[in-house]
Order: structure tokens, then C-alpha cells, then sequence
């Protein structure tokens, strides 16, 4: 196995056809709209290939783009091509922006695969002294029991040039799923190129990241459930945290 998103970074765009980016974009806009201040600059923290980077930036805001995979961001500065954003290669627990921005979002569970606790805190400390005095840190998770459930699950994603399968493992013990990725890709002679690698996610509890955000200095922390503004459920698979920096 390689490191994370090194071979999938050539293909994670086709195996992420199916997310509606632009109804991401717009579920951030809507916090956007009932801040208190207006939002122009905002910090895209696991960025990946800079499809929602991309969409915001077009809507008008000054965009930084953040990812620790060298090759997601390679691609993204290709996608985003003459629009003015400032691209970062940065581990999240260790975020330092050039300037404060308004808002810091993170999305698509990308806070489950910081799998250390103690990291995961110094990625809210961080983004509360990267944001502006009012400042929105927004940000969504899987939840435990979405996490649990995918352990023993098997997924398949596949056209004619591509053939992808992950398996989910749930270990109780260390509250982590990890998933094994085996990718084949046809070249242009016909034959398949094989690669795979190994992604975790950490089963953090709703009151664990309310806690640990609180203990980063955020006073205004809401739980959202999956695009809406209404709170969770007991059987919310993905959840969004919605923090202000008073």
C-alpha cells in the first residue's frame, strides 16, 4: 500500500462523480449568509482536487486551498487554472494561514481521517487563531455509527477504464474504519495498471468534537444534520458543526 491519495489522486474525480458539489456549495453559502459579518476570504482545509475550491472561488470568494497530498494538489492547481487561489501543502494539526480569513471550511468527513485526538485539538486551535475575530469554522463528519456500519462492507466503483474496490474494517477497539483500496486503471495499450492503498477514519463522538472545539476557544457551536439546518438525529450518519470564533 502507498501513501494516501497518491495513486488515487488520478482518479478520484471519476470516483467522486456522483457528489453534487454544488449543492456542498450551496448548504456553505447558506452559513455564509447568516453571519453576522460578511465572508470573502475562506480556507479550504482537505481540499483534495479543488472541485468545491473551485466553485467557491467562482461565486467570488478569495479562496486558500489546503491539502497534505502533494498529488491531489497538483491536480487541483490544474483544475482551478486562472482563478486567483493560494494553494497550501500543510498538515491541517499545523494550519498557518498567511492572513485570517472570514471562514474555514472542511468537508466531506475530511476531520474523521485525523485519527489522533490529540491532533484533531490542535486542528480546532489552529483554525480558531487562523480565523478572523467572528469568524465560521464549518465542518462535517461521519458519525460512529456510519463508521461502525461500513465495517465489513464492500464497495465497488467501475467504467470501462477504471475498476475500484474498497473494504470497510470497523475495529471497536481503536474506534477507527479503515478501508483497503485496490485500483486498477486500463492504459492506453489495454493492459490494467494495479495500486492500492489504506485510508482510516476516526468514530469521534458529537459531544467530543463539541467539547474539543469549546476547549480551542469556540463559544457558538451548533450541530446541523447532513445539509440541513435543522439538529441531528439518533440515526444522522453525517453531521456539520457549525463554530464561531467570538
Amino acid at each position: 500500500m502507498t501513501d494516501s491519495y497518491t495513486i488515487l489522486a488520478q482518479s478520484y474525480d471519476r470516483l467522486t462523480a456522483d457528489v453534487d458539489y454544488k449543492k456542498w456549495a450551496d448548504y456553505i453559502e447558506r452559513h455564509f449568509q447568516r453571519q453576522k459579518q460578511p465572508v470573502r476570504t475562506v480556507a479550504e482545509l482537505g481540499c483534495g482536487t479543488g472541485s468545491l475550491t473551485s466553485l467557491l472561488a467562482r461565486r467570488g470568494y478569495a479562496m486558500t486551498a489546503v491539502d497534505l497530498s502533494p498529488d491531489m494538489l497538483s491536480i487541483a492547481q490544474q483544475k482551478c487554472g486562472g482563478l486567483d487561489i493560494l494553494f497550501l501543502c500543510q498538515d491541517m494539526s499545523w494550519l498557518t494561514l498567511l492572513e485570517p480569513a472570514d471562514a474555514v471550511v472542511s468537508c466531506l468527513d475530511s476531520i474523521n481521517y485525523i485519527t489522533r485526538p490529540a491532533a484533531l485539538r490542535r486542528t480546532f486551535q489552529r483554525v480558531h487563531r487562523a480565523l478572523v475575530p467572528g469568524g465560521l469554522f464549518l465542518f462535517d463528519v461521519k458519525t460512529p455509527l456510519a463508521l461502525e456500519s461500513a465495517g465489513g462492507q464492500t464497495y465497488l466503483d467501475e467504467d470501462e477504464e477504471l475498476f475500484c474496490v474498497w473494504r470497510g474494517e470497523y475495529s471497536p477497539r481503536r474506534r477507527v474504519c479503515g478501508y483497503g483500496l485496490d485500483l486498477f486503471v486500463r492504459r492506453p495499450d489495454g493492459a490494467w495498471d494495479r495500486g492500492g492503498e489504506y485510508h482510516e477514519e476516526y468514530a469521534y463522538t458529537l459531544d467530543e468534537l463539541d467539547r474539543f472545539l469549546r476547549e480551542a476557544g469556540f463559544q457558538r457551536v451548533r450541530q446541523y444534520d447532513d445539509k440541513k439546518l435543522t439538529p441531528p438525529g439518533p440515526t444522522s450518519q453525517r453531521v456539520f458543526f457549525a463554530a464561531r470564533k467570538d
